[in-house]
């Protein structure tokens, strides 16, 4: 059996509870400190309250200790470990290598992103030092996932939606040559959605004012069979500074695509935690916060179209062109034009949000009022007639994602026995394998209609009690006490506080003892050289742009450079290994 893992972003316990409620088996979540999104710390008190409510379910909570860390700082990171692994956190997702020798830190460790995992030798590196799960580069093809399955035994946990860095996981400085702060330290400035002119040798600009590094965010959707074929087992979000509806939205859209799998595949695959998913919204991919969608280099293919550079931030779905526009004191009213591929504009609510492209930057506004196809809302400078209009925030499914939400419960078979008079046994089996048996005594009278009383044990006892869902299977009794609906409620809830007396199973996931490395066998790595390039990336302007003298043909422009605010960068292509490099200047 190979258990599916959805492993889902939180920024705060909120949105972790969201991402459970809506299907995830995983979550991943910074502590205080030493992640690398710096402004998602938690408290352990949150991490804590987070591992009891998912714990419910069999899943799992991962804590983030992805950053570069300083000698000073060993200590302090490690006692922030002890208390996560004391609060319940299931496995840590780590950089620094030195943490592979602390004995008490007992839970898997997890090599993060940031470890630039991109090749064979690389995953048996990591697995010798004592990871139990490689999550890998994002820019790798499928054929490398198997040549790294192939390689290593570990688990293998792969980005399947959401932002991507332009450059290698865990090998950029541009953010700290640029402005000081260091994405090593979770300080990213996110200068890859920065606007560049491109230039060459001789200051002649080829392209002005365009986000030339920024890139469309990942959606795998559609590929979860062929990376479950290459060996992934857990499937990432990305995400830890997104909104709870942005989690709630991915994650059940995800799960939904996992579980349809598992049905399709009986007896091979299984979810990697437990409890149905049922009811609540219908997710939408199209509706959360995207800049445009590619995958990339999954299927080993170079192509172009992997760049967000004319909106690198959400634009949305395209709503019309600006058919008319006027202004009064109180805003303005605008008029569209319907798409050619539809008869009338898509159906508007009452504050969504609305975005356009004014020279290289996206301009954002709420509709106040929205009908047919009119909006009315505040003056916005630079609006008028002919501009392409996009809907970035569709208000009705937002609210919808709010009030709408599903139901996560873990079903439980109950049998009844009944003998003497009247001794009661119920005894449950939770889907996840707990099981109970629960003794009352009624002193009643016996029940004159078996069949009404039969039905109602049925009735009573198939219902719901805080997670979970009961169903009454076996009734075994010639006769049945005469019981009320209440006190068949009261013992469904009182078989429900003996589950919950016993811990939730777990799928037979990250199930084996972690070899410790003495810190004397671990080599330090250096800190990168001045003479190392501020970032490596598959990702290719030259190419996005038509460019490439090898593989496109083009003419050779010689030396190119990015410009901004009159910092300027080298670019180097290794055309042999298709990618590109960005430099000092």
């Amino acid at each position: 059996m190979t258990f599916l893992e959805l492993l889902s972003p939180a920024r705060n316990l909120d949105i972790g509870i969201a991402a459970i409620d809506s299907g995830a088996d995983a979550v991943y979540i910074a502590g205080p400190f030493f992640g690398a999104r710096k402004d998602a710390g938690n408290s352990m008190e949150d991490i804590a309250a987070l591992c009891s409510y998912a714990h419910r379910f069999g899943v799992r909570i991962f804590v983030t200790v992805n950053i570069v860390v300083g000698d000073d700082e060993l200590q302090e990171l490690h006692s922030q470990m002890l208390a996560g692994q004391a609060a319940g956190v299931d496995a840590f997702i780590v950089r620094d290598e030195r943490i592979f020798s602390w004995k008490d830190i007992t839970v898997p460790l997890h090599a993060s992103t940031q470890c630039a995992i991109r090749t064979p030798e690389d995953a048996r590196r990591y697995e010798a030092l004592g990871a139990s799960r490689l999550v890998l580069e994002r820019e790798l093809p499928l054929d490398v996932v198997k040549q790294i399955r192939a390689a290593c035994s570990c688990e293998l946990e792969f980005f399947v939606h959401g932002a991507l860095c332009v450059c290698y996981s865990g090998d950029c400085r541009l953010s700290e040559y640029l402005d000081g702060r260091s994405a090593d330290r979770g300080e990213c400035i996110q200068a890859c959605r920065s606007m560049y002119d491109l230039v060459d040798s001789s200051g002649n600009v080829l392209v002005k004012d365009k986000a030339l590094l920024s890139l469309k965010d990942f959606n795998l959707y559609r590929k979860l069979g062929d990376l479950v074929s290459a060996g992934i087992c857990s499937f990432k979000i990305e995400g830890r500074l997104k909104s709870i509806s942005y989690v709630r939205n991915v994650t059940r859209a995800y799960s939904q695509a996992l579980d349809a799998l598992v049905e399709a595949n009986p007896g091979t695959f299984a979810r990697a935690s437990f409890g149905r998913v049922s009811g609540g919204f219908s997710p939408d991919l199209s509706k959360a916060f995207n800049r445009g969608y590619t995958e990339l280099y999954l299927d080993g293919r170079r192509e172009r179209g992997w760049s967000s550079m004319d909106a690198p931030s959400n634009l949305g779905s395209f709503a019309g062109t600006v058919k008319r526009v006027r202004r009064d004191r109180s805003g303005m009213e605008i008029s569209l034009q319907a798409p050619a591929a539809r008869e009338r504009v898509e159906e508007l609510h009452n504050g969504d949000g609305f975005a356009f492209i004014k020279g290289g930057s996206i301009v954002g506004f709420r509709g106040d009022v929205c009908e047919g196809s009119t909006i009315r809302c505040k003056d916005v400078e630079g609006l008028r007639e002919g501009v392409r209009l996009y809907r970035n925030i569709d208000a009705a499914f937002e609210r919808e994602l709010e009030k709408n939400r599903p139901k996560r419960e873990i079903r439980v078979s109950l049998s009844v026995a009944v003998s003497g008079r009247w001794n009661i046994c119920i005894t449950a089996l939770s889907e996840d394998g707990r099981k109970v048996t629960s003794d009352f005594k009624a002193d009643v009278e016996m029940a004159e209609n078996r069949q009404r009383a039969a039905s109602m044990f049925r009735e009573q006892l198939s219902k719901r009690s805080g997670h979970y869902v009961f169903s009454l299977d076996k009734l075994d009794a010639g006769q049945l006490p005469l019981l009320s609906a209440g006190i068949l409620n009261s013992m469904r809830r009182l078989v429900a506080e003996d589950l919950d007396a016993l811990p939730c199973g777990k799928a037979e996931m990250m199930n084996r003892p972690r070899p410790f490395k003495p810190l004397s066998d671990i080599p330090v790595k250096s800190p990168a050289s001045a003479l190392e390039p501020l970032m490596r990336s598959r990702y290719c302007i030259r190419y996005e742009l038509g460019l490439c003298p090898v593989h496109q043909g083009a003419r050779e422009t010689g030396p190119l450079y990015l410009v901004n605010n009159g910092r300027r960068l080298s670019l180097s292509f290794d055309c042999k290994a298709c990618e590109m490099t960005v430099g000092r200047s």
